[in-house]
């Protein structure tokens, strides 16, 4: 297993961590409410997807 030979400092552990982000999740209108929702999932608000009714609401 690899173990580092120094102690990485402060600064270099912080500039390294500072590129972990959360990102928006990318939303997408729904096609028959044109509410926001999330791409390949089915809509909560009407219950729709793929122009089809998949969920009761």
């Amino acid at each position: 297993m690899a173990v580092p030979k120094r102690r990485m400092s402060r600064s270099n552990t912080r500039s390294r961590r500072s590129q972990w982000k959360a990102s928006a999740p990318a939303l997408v209108p729904c096609k028959r409410c044109r509410q926001p929702k999330l791409p390949h999932v089915a809509c909560s608000v009407c219950g729709t997807y793929n122009d089809r009714q998949v969920i009761n609401v």
